[in-house]
């Protein structure tokens, strides 16, 4: 499902964050070491390989809300850009930070030069953030955003599972009514 915000597009889909190939740039839900984990993590350093992880030692650690980019080794993007959102449980502004990961990430995408983005679902996972409140937040910080931004064109929130994509595409109808 898709959608258009000033000239730029905005779609949910159903699918594997790490099998983007018509897009620059794929976003990975990170933890602060930028190490591989489980979840999103996991299955970008697994389809990147080991060089992925060499990249990543000098920029970790990174803090809640910040985005760092890489090289996509073994992948058919450009860029891996790693975001770390907030634990929700223990974040004081859980909110707020999820947002601003959002916007951090597409500020480094746009330094870039990338004209798209594929996000998961950032700090659903693991970290604890509610999957429809989650996407409330993301949909509104991209929509809100991205006429800011002169490089970037298109955004894709790629969902691992039916329900969370179908969750997504709701929430981004209830955005643009």
């Amino acid at each position: 499902m898709k959608r258009e915000v000033d000239g730029k597009i905005i779609e949910c889909v159903e699918g594997d964050i790490t099998n983007q190939p018509e897009f620059d740039a794929v976003v990975n839900a990170a933890n602060a070491q930028l190490r591989t984990g489980g979840g999103v993590a996991g299955a970008i350093h697994r389809a990147a390989g080991p060089e992925l992880y060499e990249e990543c030692k000098p920029l970790a650690p990174i803090n809640t809300t910040e985005a760092v980019i890489t090289s996509a080794p073994n992948m058919s993007n450009e860029y891996i850009i790693h975001a770390l959102g907030p634990v929700y449980s223990s974040s004081s502004d859980p909110e707020e930070e999820l947002a601003k990961t959002y916007r951090n990430s597409l500020d480094v995408a746009e330094e870039n030069g990338a004209r798209s983005v594929a996000f998961p679902a950032i700090s659903t996972g693991a970290f604890g953030y509610p999957l429809r409140e989650a996407a409330k937040i993301a949909i509104k910080a991209v929509v809100d955003y991205i006429s800011k931004l002169d490089s970037v064109e298109h955004v894709r929130f790629v969902l691992f599972d039916q329900s969370s994509a179908e969750v997504h595409k709701q929430v981004l109808d209830d955005a643009m009514a």
